[in-house]
């Protein structure tokens, strides 16, 4: 979480059991991806706890260079490419998948784009206030920001699920309200949240089960 080491820890933590009790719940070989997405974002928030962790102490086996590059490959380059595949072998509806398709291109070209730029300029991360602040000037830039979302929150809204629809709209919601704060602790502020919002995926597998 963006507040503290112990805050990102705990919620690490609670994501990574609700991901183990999500992926128990996917009946389908089709259904692992997207029941993987709390348990992703769990490790996600762990490697957050560490980058705090790094602030403090230079005696951790990894080096604060290290922690916020695997924060960022899940922030930058993970997501965009996982969703829409996630969700795009969900759907049944012809039109939809199309949809996804298209977002799935996306997704990688955002993707493959940011990781160019993680590679020949590596994210550093800072403390600011109570915030981490993640310095990627290259995510920033309002096209790649339209491409970014395109792919993990239209890809979300375009799925014929309710619950898969409300995912992708208060994650959006989510990004505008972090926008809006503080366009420098973007990064952080709005991961934490989406990591929050991905419980509703273990709500989606229960709802599944119910109906079966």
């Amino acid at each position: 979480m963006c507040f503290s080491a112990s805050a990102s820890f705990i919620s690490g933590a609670a994501l990574s059991v609700a991901g183990i009790a999500t992926l128990r719940m996917a009946t389908r070989r089709a259904e692992v991806p997207f029941a993987m997405i709390p348990l992703l974002f769990g490790i996600q928030q762990i490697s957050e706890g560490m980058i705090w962790m790094s602030f403090q102490s230079d005696t951790l086996f990894l080096s604060n260079a290290a922690l916020t590059m695997i924060f960022s490959l899940f922030s930058h380059v993970l997501w965009p490419v996982f969703i829409p595949f996630a969700i795009g072998l969900l759907e049944t509806v012809a039109w939809r998948r199309k949809v996804l398709a298209f977002c799935q291109i996306v997704g990688l070209i955002v993707g493959v784009y940011l990781l160019y730029f993680l590679i020949q300029f590596p994210v550093t991360s800072q403390v600011l206030d109570t915030h981490i602040v993640y310095e990627s000037p290259h995510f920033h830039r309002i096209p790649v920001m339209v491409l970014y979302l395109i792919a993990t929150c239209a890809s979300s809204l375009v799925s014929s699920s309710k619950t898969i629809r409300l995912f992708g709209a208060l994650s959006l919601i989510a990004f505008l309200a972090a926008y809006a704060i503080h366009v420098a602790t973007l990064v952080s502020v709005w991961c934490f949240f989406a990591a929050i919002l991905s419980v509703i995926v273990y709500f989606y597998f229960r709802q599944a089960r119910s109906r079966a």
